[in-house]
């Protein structure tokens, strides 16, 4: 039974008002996570990132469909708004499917890495684990260097995934059939930079009666999924990244807006020293890794045998940080990849609902003959 319209306009304000809070909440939480484990911008801080972004899509989901009557989400203004979102979503697929390839090739620049510390991790160091080390600190650097040009590809990564589910049997085949063919493997003219900028247009806040309404969750949530894909994109190495720093803009007069404003503030000054520097992305992991290869290539080009104690000290110092950031890598990217395939599936099945609900409302708005 359908409740009176004052009970029902004021439970619809109730729910919009506790998901704008726990948005606010969410992202001012992660905005003050500076804290071991999860430093700003770390693999940590990512699948922090990601968890509470599946949480605001399930929140949002359940504002917009729990409940509610086909022909509200059919009618002005989300009649133009919920389209908008959908194709939002089928952009991102392609972002997640590219992030996801970035994160092999983490894994590529973690293998060299642990090649670095087999050769250094010794009592004794010669000429022959310095040289092995170079070789690998040298191939690990140039991959730092190189990883925005090509996304990361290399011949060890050069495969095509698909996120799609294996095996779908037919129940499945309408929802699924448009995604199933997505691969990891990108386009060599797709751009991270150019789709994220697709997606940031027309991004605009609702005004007069449509602030206080349903439009209000759409915009919400449109924000929130072009924010946490451009901070991925700024964070992995990910296919042509140049120009990421010119941000959408975000409305300051809004409460929950005001701590993505902040991140996004904050991630865009660091971006704008990293395009400055022409290395790697922001991943907290990538930017000490880089630190430390680069001051063990610069003690294996003046290595003498044997090399005096002190420095050997200060190898053992820069040998144990970096064995330290390749157990995070290796205990963190294979949960921040099923964590982004989550998002993968997620938010196709969020748009296979929303187009089933139109569906509905079409049919029923189809005068009888």
């Amino acid at each position: 039974m359908s409740m009176s319209m004052d009970g029902s306009h004021d439970t619809e304000c109730e729910e919009m008002e506790l998901f704008q809070r726990h948005v606010a909440e969410r992202f001012a939480e992660l905005l003050s996570c500076t804290d071991e484990p999860e430093a700003f911008m770390s693999i940590g801080w990512l699948r922090k990132l990601l968890d509470e972004f599946l949480c605001c899509e399930a929140e949002f989901k359940a504002v917009l469909l729990m409940g509610r009557d086909p022909f509200q989400i059919a009618k002005p203004p989300l009649d133009k708004l919920l389209p908008e979102l959908l194709d939002r979503i089928i952009k991102s697929l392609d972002v997640c499917n590219a992030v996801s390839l970035g994160i092999d090739s983490l894994r590529n620049i973690q293998r060299l890495a642990e090649i670095v510390l087999s050769a250094l991790d010794q009592t004794l160091i010669g000429d022959g684990q310095v040289r092995r080390a170079k070789k690998a600190l040298s191939a690990l650097l140039s991959a730092m260097l190189h990883e925005d040009k090509d996304g990361g590809i290399t011949k060890g990564t050069e495969r095509s995934r698909s996120f799609g589910r294996r095996g779908n049997k037919d129940k499945d085949r309408s929802a699924a059939a448009p995604f199933r063919s997505l691969s990891w493997t990108m386009p060599k003219n797709w751009s991270a930079a150019k789709q994220i900028h697709a997606m940031s247009s027309n991004l605009a806040a609702p005004r007069g009666n449509e602030s206080s309404g349903l439009a209000l969750p759409v915009f919400i949530m449109n924000t929130v999924l072009v924010f946490v894909l451009w901070t991925l994109v700024a964070a992995l190495p990910c296919q042509e990244r140049n120009g990421l720093g010119t941000h959408f803009q975000m409305p300051r007069n809004l409460s929950w807006a005001q701590p993505i404003t902040a991140l996004q503030e904050r991630i865009s000054e660091e971006w704008k020293k990293k395009e400055k520097k022409g290395t790697v992305g922001l991943l907290e992991e990538m930017q000490k890794m880089e630190k430390i290869a680069q001051w063990l290539l610069d003690f294996a080009d003046s290595f003498q045998f044997p090399a005096e104690a002190d420095k050997l000290e200060e190898v053992k110092a820069q040998v144990e940080e970096l064995a330290d950031i390749c157990r995070k890598m290796e205990e963190g990217l294979e949960p921040l990849q099923l964590q982004i395939r989550e998002v993968f599936h997620r938010v196709v099945r969020t748009r296979t609902e929303f187009l089933h609900v139109l569906d509905q409302a079409a049919k029923l708005n189809i005068p009888a003959s």
